[in-house]
């Protein structure tokens, strides 16, 4: 599709991987693209390689009001797509998170995003259009042991972006769930920092399990199989953007179609059997 006028974006978590790929990505293709990220530093280094960016913490009430309002005086009061993009996984067995760590965990991966998407409707309901399109997960769909906070998480966020969707069927604002499966990141350099921080490893009835995570977690290149580049979700966003008709779902990755065909297909027991077994 040719973009016909340059369309603006805001795209938030664009410090490293699936973020900054899209972002990159989306300004040579003649987007005006707003890029966040939640650390002045990494906001600099975007601005340094040409992007319009600025700072968005979406645990911090008042920094996404401040980028909403950034964002709008420099576009006539109008923005065309939101990516909500950012999130971070938070590992650890159910029983070793506290409330405060399962609490950060959805501050960032729902509440923030909530709050940021509940500012754009109505500036996407008074122009008349407008796309909106959630990075979810994977693990939004099937549960996997030791990501009891994420898993959380990114349910939650399928079951608002659903019911968003349908009470917007009436608008000419689409919906779309990203739902990529292994992708090549920092996500679990980040996600191993998240566990040192916040779980007590030598204490827990997991402490033998969680050494087999935390190798995972630190092994240089693709922990998984069938890991992609994040361009694999580019492609999907790209369509999302730009389709007359985007989908509801895109899955990336083959385990997000596997995972998806087997909670389908399995009795709930003999999914659990396959689950329990999964470790990448």
């Amino acid at each position: 599709m040719t973009i016909k006028q340059r369309q603006t974006i805001l795209i938030t978590g664009c410090s490293s991987g699936i973020g900054l790929c899209v972002a990159e990505a989306l300004h040579k293709r003649g987007y005006q693209v707003f890029a966040t990220a939640r650390k002045q530093v990494d906001v600099e280094r975007l601005k340094g390689s040409g992007l319009n960016a600025l700072l968005l913490d979406l645990d911090d009430s008042e920094s996404i009001r401040l980028a909403v309002d950034t964002v709008l005086s420099q576009t006539d009061g109008k923005l065309d797509a939101l990516f909500n993009n950012a999130a971070y996984g938070q590992p650890g067995a159910v029983e070793d998170l506290s409330r405060e760590v399962l609490r950060a965990q959805f501050e960032t991966n729902l509440f923030g995003t909530h709050e940021l998407t509940n500012l754009i409707i109505p500036v996407m309901r008074k122009q008349g259009h407008g796309r909106i399109i959630q990075n979810s997960s994977v693990l939004g769909l099937s549960a996997l042991p030791l990501r009891g906070a994420y898993n959380a998480s990114k349910f939650a966020l399928e079951g608002l972006t659903d019911t968003l969707r349908l009470e917007l069927r009436n608008t000419n604002i689409h919906i779309s769930l990203i739902e990529p499966g292994p992708i090549i990141s920092r996500f679990r350099a980040n996600s191993h920092q998240k566990f040192l921080q916040t779980i007590d490893a030598d204490n827990s009835p997991f402490s033998d399990t969680y050494h087999a995570m935390i190798s995972r977690l630190i092994k240089p290149g693709p922990a998984a199989p069938f890991t992609l580049p994040p361009e694999a979700v580019l492609k999907k966003v790209i369509h999302a953007l730009e389709s007359p008709r985007p989908q509801i779902r895109y899955f990336v990755t083959v385990p997000t179609y596997l995972f998806a065909t087997l909670r389908r297909l399995l009795p709930f027991r003999a999914l659990d059997w396959v689950l329990a077994r999964v470790s990448g």
